[in-house]
């Protein structure tokens, strides 16, 4: 790890302060000046700094010292090292599972996406080799067992409910390298072609089921409504003669059509008139001469 800018440019002034002492000539100035270039060189190796987001893991003799960060921090030179700098943004990692059957024996694909963060940089540097391949590999393998315990059709439902139990199964084997889940993203769900076809045909049957069913319904209440107005017109004669001419004005207001109207309507009409529309016309008398 180097050591900031501004530590070399102290290291600078040191040498450059150095040499102005030796130009004096005396044993004590002298003295003075190599404290100083040997200040020079020890102050790289023993003033660190890091990034805001960055901790460091201290060794002393190759036991674990403390961490240290943000910002400025002092090593002893020679005795102290730093054994991996952690960084504790929130990373991403991205997972994906071919060929996995689910519980009902469906073989699918799937992607999601691992939001994850180290929350303890001793535990993530010290307990395990590579904390970041190995959160990969649990979270691969976590894809692959909450697969293998659910069924198809919950998987397509419930994506939410199946990104929770992602996250509780991988941060439950993370969280002893200090490392935690923030959120599990299922971002696809891979189904053959074959099955994605008689899933098709099976949403429309009961789509046609559905409108059949809703036809049916509509068809009883018409039959209802037509029954009871038929009971109201075998009740009431003069009110289905009123329909009778109401239907026929219906038909005949815009179209101008010739209408043959049936004797029993055309006597209705008459007795509605005051006058019987189905009574022959009167027969002029003929005289034959003998």
């Amino acid at each position: 790890m180097n050591a900031p800018p501004v530590v070399y440019l102290f290291s600078f002034l040191l040498i450059a302060g150095a040499a102005g002492l030796v130009s004096m000539r005396h044993d004590a100035t002298n003295v003075l000046a190599g404290i100083l270039v040997v200040a020079a060189l020890v102050l790289p190796a023993w003033l660190k700094m890091v990034a805001q987001w960055q901790r460091a893991v201290v060794l002393r003799l190759g036991k674990f010292q403390g961490v240290r960060g943000p910002g400025l921090f002092f090593l002893i030179p020679f005795i102290e090292t730093i054994q991996q700098l952690v960084d504790m943004r929130i990373r991403t990692t991205e997972i994906r599972a071919e060929e996995a059957l689910t519980r009902d024996t469906v073989s699918i694909g799937m992607d999601a996406i691992v939001f994850w963060r180290v929350l303890d940089a001793a535990k993530a540097a010290l307990d395990i080799d590579n904390f970041q391949l190995a959160v990969e590999r649990v979270a691969q393998t976590s894809l692959r067992e909450m697969i293998g315990t659910s069924d198809l059709s919950r998987l397509l439902s419930d994506r939410q409910v199946a990104d929770q139990e992602l996250q509780r199964a991988i941060g439950a084997k993370t969280a002893h390298w200090g490392v935690t889940i923030t959120s599990v993203e299922i971002k696809d769900i891979g189904i053959p072609a074959s099955l994605q076809d008689a899933m098709s045909r099976q949403a429309q049957a009961e789509r046609e089921k559905q409108a059949r069913e809703t036809l049916a319904s509509a068809e009883v209440g018409v039959a209802r409504q037509v029954k009871l107005a038929a009971a109201i017109y075998a009740s009431d004669p003069t009110a289905f003669k009123l329909r009778q001419m109401n239907l026929v004005y219906e038909m005949n207001k815009d179209r101008g059509t010739t209408i043959i109207i049936p004797s029993d309507l055309a006597s209705a009409l008459g007795q509605i008139t005051g006058r019987d529309m189905a009574a022959p016309a009167p027969q002029p008398s003929v005289v034959v001469p003998d």
